[in-house]
């Protein structure tokens, strides 16, 4: 029996962005080499292919094409679009095999602790997620979700440069966790990294506590891919041993792109509205191949939320339905994240996890925290997350007690005492994807929960 095509819109979400003509020249010299004096007369030359560049040309116009470069630079024109992309009227054009609408899966970055800002993103903690989980509430959105994008710190700490470790040169990435679990009582179901990269350390990372990765690029390369520096080399989004199939894989321990034993499921996710590793004709005719042959089939795209995404969004429509007609018995369905990996992978539905909280009292200044839950977690831990009384986030292990079952942690003078804290929160996804954030409140011992993921039927 074919299965069906599950279609996942992954959005790498991270608000405004600027980019002046400066920049733009400043790009091509990264990406080509080339010396040009910026000016915006020179700047639609190129664009219209009119420069002799030895053979570049073409490449060089993906990079400048007047869609890529029209930045929605304020939150007023990201609103503009999203009102117009999230209503019902939008959604419904191009309805999947079932008669649904559009589906979009908000990846949420924090862009924090840069000390430069030339692209004038917006810097602060929690204000993207707290933006697009407004929007959902505002356009009446419940069909869409929000997941994790993480932006690793370059170490001359500018906001517009990219880098591949995750701790190299900042622990942003603790704090954005720990205050997104107490603040927002909120943890990941599925991420989306940055610039494309894993790396062993995110790898490993991720293999912890995040069940579904939405991170391969595996595809051909063409003659404009090796032209862009990085791109040939793979020292940015480097899936060159990846499967090219769209059957979400786990990956080996010591090679994210091999297939092994590890936990996760990692999905390809190619570009759309963008300038490499693009989704075309060939490569959804294979997801319809793969489905009539009854392989389990997540077929993602990814692009950002600073461009217009009316045209990505019409222009995977228009493919999907003109290779629908090739494959009349392969159904297609619009979805979120989670809920395409649940479906394709036909993954068995668990309880969400207790993360049962209780504290043991040893002496006047330590005690103990023990938490437990009957299902087992995604990873050997839940996360955990501290918030001091002078407002400092700090994230630490467990000591195990029984792997993916029940931990211990010890308030005393090596850690933090447990009258020094406003907060503690523990957060752990199940293998299905169902997230549970649990935050206690040490002066009284209550422990508030959340729930995010869940089947519909809970």
């Amino acid at each position: 029996m074919p299965s069906t095509v599950q279609v996942v819109h992954c959005i790498d979400t991270e608000g405004p962005l600027y980019e002046s003509v400066s920049a733009t020249f400043e790009r091509l010299k990264a990406i080509f080499g080339l010396e040009l004096e910026p000016s915006t007369a020179l700047l639609r030359k190129l664009q219209a292919g009119e420069v002799d560049l030895g053979g570049i040309e073409e490449a060089v116009k993906k990079v400048v094409d007047p869609h890529l470069l029209e930045y929605n630079d304020t939150w007023d024109k990201v609103d503009d679009m999203l009102h117009r992309i999230m209503s019902p009227e939008f959604r419904q054009q191009q309805a999947d095999s079932f008669g649904g609408g559009w589906v979009y899966s908000w990846f949420c970055v924090d862009h924090i602790g840069y000390r430069d800002n030339p692209r004038r993103r917006d810097l602060g903690y929690l204000n993207v997620l707290d933006h697009f989980q407004m929007m959902m509430r505002e356009t009446g959105s419940p069909q869409d979700r929000t997941y994790f994008h993480f932006h690793p710190h370059n170490f001359r700490n500018e906001a517009h440069r990219c880098a591949t470790h995750w701790w190299a040169n900042s622990d942003s990435l603790n704090e954005i966790l720990c205050r997104r679990v107490i603040d927002r009582g909120w943890f990941p179901a599925a991420h989306r990294p940055g610039f494309h990269v894993i790396r062993p350390d995110s790898h490993w990372f991720l293999e912890q506590f995040i069940p579904f990765d939405f991170a391969s690029q595996a595809m051909p390369q063409d003659e404009d891919d090796k032209a862009q520096f990085g791109l040939a080399q793979g020292r940015y989004g480097d899936w060159r041993r990846a499967p090219q199939s769209w059957e979400p894989y786990h990956p080996s321990a010591d090679d994210y792109q091999t297939p092994g034993d590890c936990r996760r499921w990692i999905a390809r996710c190619l570009n759309v509205g963008t300038r490499y590793r693009l989704i075309d004709r060939t490569e959804v005719r294979r997801a319809f191949e793969e489905a009539r042959a009854g392989k389990p089939v997540v077929l993602s795209v990814t692009n950002h939320d600073f461009r217009d995404m009316a045209p990505d969004v019409d222009q995977v429509r228009g493919l999907l339905h003109d290779v629908a007609v090739e494959f009349p018995d392969v159904p297609f369905r619009y979805t979120n994240a989670v809920d395409a990996m649940r479906e394709a992978l036909q993954l068995p539905v668990q309880p969400p996890c207790e993360l049962d909280i209780s504290l043991d009292r040893i002496d006047d200044k330590t005690v103990a925290m023990i938490v437990e839950s009957p299902t087992p977690t995604f990873g050997p831990q839940p996360w955990l997350a501290l918030k001091t009384r002078i407002g400092t986030y700090h994230y630490d292990n467990f000591d195990i007690d029984r792997p993916f079952h029940r931990w211990q942690y010890v308030f005393d003078a090596d850690t933090f005492e447990l009258d020094q804290l406003e907060k503690v929160g523990v957060a752990a996804n199940n293998a299905y994807g169902s997230t549970t954030v649990a935050v206690m409140d040490p002066n009284s011992g209550k422990v508030a929960r959340s729930h995010w993921n869940l089947p519909e039927s809970e």
